[in-house]
């Protein structure tokens, strides 16, 4: 497998469909190479060109939509390494598409339509929950926030705002019941960690088109609990078919691993890629993450329907749609 690097190129920022087109670097992972799921459909869509700093583009071109990364750790039972890449990444994809500018923050005062200074003044400047568009969440376990503030945050998504949350996002707010109903469902453990075999649900979503209809994958997969197909769109399910008994795994033969829905007019996605930092240069997996942005921005269309579970493996050696 040819392996580069995505980024700038002296002082031209490529345009996301050059970025995509360019294979990723999966060194340091193992299985990592087997993971790169078969791409389908041609090239992927084609973002606007970069640059012209935060806030817009040169020529009076329209302001950017604003993305808030925000990954508090403070409570990580586990702390993962790959959440400070994942940051970047989402950064990465938005600045070099120029379809968002990104602003990574790893504290919670900024959950609010306006925040306060740990003295209890009022803060100044910066991202909230007033002036973004969406919101990129890995925050671990119980993340800190008041009532006042996860009250502005259901707010903030059930109104019309986008929320895309990856791998230990799912840990978080453990004890408050409204976190479930937006995010979809509830994290209980990893009892399959490694090899595994992906069947793609909803082969139209934007998330997901450019996958087979089933692949193979390496990861640590998060296993959710609390959720209903009544409620949520699966677009990805690990398959169950060929996997031993385990007492930790509680799913029988239904495993969603990433879903999108809606809360109120506002639109939510959850992926469990990705524990290790290799996986996030997965071509297809930032490609996937990319689309999940851009429709929680509102940049493109697709409505979440949910449906039982659906698609099965393809025969051993089977790529499932093609390269």
């Amino acid at each position: 497998m040819t392996r580069t690097r995505l980024g700038l190129a002296g002082l031209t920022i490529a345009i996301a469909a050059l970025a995509f087109a360019m294979e990723p670097r999966v060194a340091g992972q193992a299985g990592a190479a087997q993971g790169q799921a078969a791409v389908q459909g041609g090239a992927p869509p084609q973002g606007r060109q970069g640059g012209g700093g935060r806030g817009g583009r040169a020529g009076g071109a329209p302001a950017r939509k604003r993305v808030l990364a925000w990954a508090d750790t403070r409570n990580g039972q586990a702390q993962h390494e790959s959440v400070g890449h994942a940051l970047a990444v989402i950064e990465k994809l938005g600045y070099e598409s120029g379809q968002w500018d990104t602003f990574i923050r790893t504290d919670s005062n900024i959950i609010s339509a306006t925040p306060k200074k740990t003295d209890g003044s009022a803060a100044s400047g910066g991202p909230n929950l007033s002036n973004v568009d969406a919101i990129f969440f890995m925050g671990h376990r119980e993340v800190p926030l008041d009532p006042s503030q996860r009250e502005e945050l259901l707010k903030f998504v059930r109104e019309g705002k986008g929320f895309v949350a990856a791998h230990v996002g799912l840990t978080a707010f453990e004890s408050w019941p409204e976190f479930l109903d937006l995010i979809g469902a509830r994290f209980d453990g990893h009892p399959i960690n490694g090899p595994g075999v992906l069947i793609n649900e909803s082969p139209d979503s934007p998330m997901t088109r450019h996958m087979s209809a089933s692949f193979p994958f390496t990861d640590e997969f998060y296993q959710p609990k609390d959720h209903s197909r009544a409620k949520i769109d699966v677009v990805l399910r690990l398959d169950l078919a060929n996997v031993p008994e385990n007492p930790s795994l509680h799913l029988k033969g239904d495993h969603p691993i990433a879903w999108a829905k809606t809360y109120g007019k506002g639109r939510v996605f959850f992926g469990s890629f990705a524990h290790s930092s290799a996986t996030w240069d997965i071509r297809d997996i930032q490609q996937m993450y990319f689309e999940a942005m851009r429709w929680a921005l509102g940049l493109t269309d697709y409505d979440p329907k949910p449906h039982a579970m659906r698609g099965a493996a393809q025969p051993a050696g089977g790529r499932g749609g093609g390269q």
